[in-house]
């Protein structure tokens, strides 16, 4: 696949070669030396290589804030030498004794981890390519991210590169990890950004979710079922047209977010570490046995915290994967913070005594937050703002083709029924656990629906011009799915349910969402005379349509099997959905601006070697002014989501696109325009910039030079005057299609080395 999509064998091997001995195999012995436990190699490998990034991002960060990125090859040298030369460790090297793993399980793992391979060639490398003219249609913030990989390539602390001296406030440990992979391997930024990084990433982040899943469901079978379930389940879409609003949540697996995918595997630890810190490891014990029956343990309460001696490692590990969630993906940390609220209040009201342990979890975590907040992020809120109902208002608009601030409160409250009714059918098999309510009791319980509970809540209370509220919201669905295949398993065991039933009742489940979706055909954006309630009836009829089937199950059987079987009928309603949302929608073009930058004909020539022969002409502390700064063909307004400079050269740029610094997103206004339409803030620092290519001057390019320090010159020559005279104050060091790259000379006259 990466053959066929422009990868060499040469990067692959090189690629390969840094991920398994530069990641993967230090990280595996130093989890089988301080993480205790009994796991398949599987499970040891991706557990070592989440461990590994996380290592990885702040060894480089040290090394090139030091001015020696190559120092981050230490930490895996180091590991080597330390796991030889000290008699006790060489034993990890072999390992050990494991248990077996399932030849069945194997091949679903297998066969996931290639879905989710040809998904994201589908969807993905088919559509980002990393040559010109293929890569200008690429997904909008795509630049935005090869540019902060540029910069943490050579800039530690990193600030935002399209505004020069702006802060940037933005999750970018990410980035220090491609440009690590980028320093080590000698494979472009690019590449790794478009066509390798994140296959491993998803790989293991899908090998731990199940492995948490197998720890809480205390079943295989449960733990396939979850992981299949994070994939393949989503809200059920019973409408004809748009995708918008309460569907248009992406999965844990992103390829146009790195953070977002980096965030959830480092995640992914944080929550495995405290169902063995939160719960008893004679639960673990019982879950291994039980598992061989193929269904769940029961859960009986014990000591909230293992023998110390056995948590002494366990603490280091969480901790260090709290502070690398800091800067990788810091809108976990108040999910979590609630996860462990709602454990420590469920614990303290059971045991009638403070949990101290628990206690001592959330302080660490709440302490993370708040570094993360108000130093790394310098107290930004990146344009988030308490805004109740802003998403069910742009629902609305994006269902009726209307002005979101023009809903009427009948239609929030309508489209806010309508979203909760979306996520209980969702996430149903969560009432499994009432025949059981016990469970619910469960330490790794409580968390995951204190999570998501939380997630819930901000995403309805929160607003954001991107609609960012959603992240808190996909940090949490997949344990949500956990608790509702826990769910399932013990329902469907209670009620003794045959697989043969529940393949039935899915069937059901996803032929209704057909049937609802052809014969009502509710076409949405909805237009026309007739009411907004026709929006409705689609889910009046799938609510009408369960109850019936409830009642029927119910008069032909005992309650509790027409329960399980009900609740599997309602869940396999979204699977349709997911089909449609995570492979049609994704592959069919998004209309301009949002998803792509331009049409074909506005796309200019010239760019990529223009940036490539600026990168190798000038010094990473040079700066770069540019005439570039709106989207191609959005230039009224304008559109400031233009980062191409920045990205191919791997240079600052005094202004280039201004849109993501946490600057323009202060003065962003719920009824003004758009965030990406408004102005630069210094207008003086603009008015400079624009003189030197609409008007240019020896005193405009000294100014420019005198009071910024600007070096280079990036002309859109499409925006400057035929007769343009830049070359006469500046030295033209080389042209490509519609782009032109000057020097600046010093105050001496004197050429800048190039």
């Amino acid at each position: 696949m990466l053959g066929f999509y422009g990868v060499s064998a040469s990067e692959m091997i090189r690629f390969g070669a840094y991920v398994v001995l530069g990641l993967a195999l230090p990280g595996l012995l130093l989890i089988r030396a301080l993480y205790r436990g009994t796991r398949t190699l599987p499970e040891e490998m991706a557990l070592g290589l989440a461990l590994g990034y996380a290592i990885e991002a702040l060894t480089y960060i040290a090394g090139r804030a030091a001015g020696a990125p190559l120092l981050v090859v230490a930490w895996p040298i180091g590991t080597y030498v330390l796991f030889l030369a000290v008699p006790r460790l060489r034993r990890h090297w072999g390992g050990g004794s494991r248990p077996r793993t399932p030849m069945w399980w194997s091949w679903s793992m297998a066969l996931i981890v290639a879905y989710l391979t040809v998904w994201g060639a589908v969807n993905f490398f088919r559509t980002h390519s990393p040559t010109w003219p293929g890569l200008a249609a690429s997904y909008i913030d795509m630049p935005f991210h090869l540019a902060l990989i540029g910069e943490l390539k050579h800039h530690v602390p990193p600030t935002v590169p399209m505004v020069a001296g702006e802060p940037l406030s933005y999750h970018w440990f990410v980035y220090a990890h491609f440009a690590a992979a980028s320093w080590i391997t000698g494979i472009e930024p690019l590449m790794l950004l478009f066509r390798l990084a994140m296959l491993p990433m998803m790989a293991a982040l899908f090998i731990l979710l199940g492995m948490i899943g197998r720890r809480v469901i205390g079943s295989w079978i449960g733990a396939i079922a979850a992981v299949a379930g994070i994939v393949f389940m989503a809200a059920p879409k019973l409408y004809v047209g748009l995708n918008v609003g309460l569907f248009a949540w992406r999965g844990v697996q992103s390829w146009t977010s790195p953070t977002v995918t980096f965030g959830a595997l480092l995640f992914a630890p944080v929550i495995l570490l405290l169902t063995d810190l939160l719960e008893p490891r004679r639960q673990d014990i019982a879950n291994l046995l039980s598992s061989r029956a193929g269904g769940p343990a029961r859960w009986t309460p014990g000591p909230v915290i293992p023998p110390a001696g056995r948590t002494a490692s366990h603490w280091f590990l969480l901790v260090l994967f709290l502070v690398t969630i800091i800067g990788a993906k810091a809108t976990l940390l108040p999910m979590l913070t609630a996860g462990l609220t709602m454990v420590a209040v469920v614990e303290g009201v059971r045991r009638r005594r403070p949990p101290w342990p628990v206690l001592a979890i959330l302080a660490v975590t709440a302490a993370c937050l708040l570094y993360a907040q108000f130093v790394l992020f310098g107290g930004a809120r990146q344009g988030m703002m308490i805004d109740p109902f802003d998403l069910v208002r742009k629902t609305w608009a994006g269902l009726t083709a209307r002005e979101a601030a023009a809903a009427p409160w009948t239609a929030v409250l309508g489209v806010t029924l309508l979203y909760l009714l979306c996520w209980v059918v969702t996430w149903c098999g969560i009432l499994g656990l009432l025949s059981r309510p016990r469970l619910l009791l469960r330490p790794t319980v409580a968390l995951m629906l204190g999570m998501g509970a939380a997630a819930l809540g901000v995403v309805l209370l929160l607003g954001h011009p991107h609609l960012s509220q959603l992240y808190f919201f996909e940090a949490c669905y997949p344990y949500l799915m956990i608790v509702s295949i826990y769910g399932f398993t013990v329902v469907t065991r209670r009620a003794h349910v045959s697989p043969r039933a529940m393949t039935y009742a899915a069937g059901a489940g996803v032929g209704t969402a057909y049937l609802i979706h052809a014969l009502c055909r509710v076409e949405t954006p909805f237009t026309g005379d007739r009411t907004d309630t026709v929006l409705y009836v689609p889910y009046l009829v799938l609510v009408a349509v369960v109850l019936l089937a409830a009642l029927v199950l119910n008069v032909r059987g005992p309650r509790l099997r027409a329960w399980a079987l009900t609740l599997c009928m309602l869940v396999a309603t979204g699977m349709p959905a997911a089909w449609y949302i995570r492979v049609a929608s994704i592959a069919s073009p998004a209309p301009a601006p949002t998803t792509q930058p331009a049409a074909a004909r506005v796309v200019p020539d010239g760019i990529l070697e223009a940036g490539r022969w600026l990168r190798a002409h000038s010094r990473p502390d040079e700066l770069v002014a540019t005439n570039a700064h709106c989207l191609w063909d959005y230039e009224n307004p304008c559109d400031s989501r233009h980062f191409w400079v920045a990205a191919l050269a791997e240079r600052h740029v005094l202004v280039e696109g201004w849109t993501y610094t946490a600057r323009n997103f202060s003065r962003w206004q719920p009824l003004g325009p758009q965030v990406q339409n408004l102005p630069f803030w210094d207008g003086e620092r603009f008015r400079l910039n624009e003189a030197v290519f609409s008007a240019p001057s020896a005193d405009s390019v000294q100014r420019l030079r005198d009071r910024y320090g600007v070096r280079w010159l990036f002309a859109d020559e499409r925006h400057t005057a035929p007769d343009s005279k830049i070359g006469a104050f500046a030295e033209l060091r080389f042209r490509s299609g519609d782009y032109a790259v000057y020097q600046v000379p010093d105050a001496s006259g004197a050429d800048q080395p190039g």
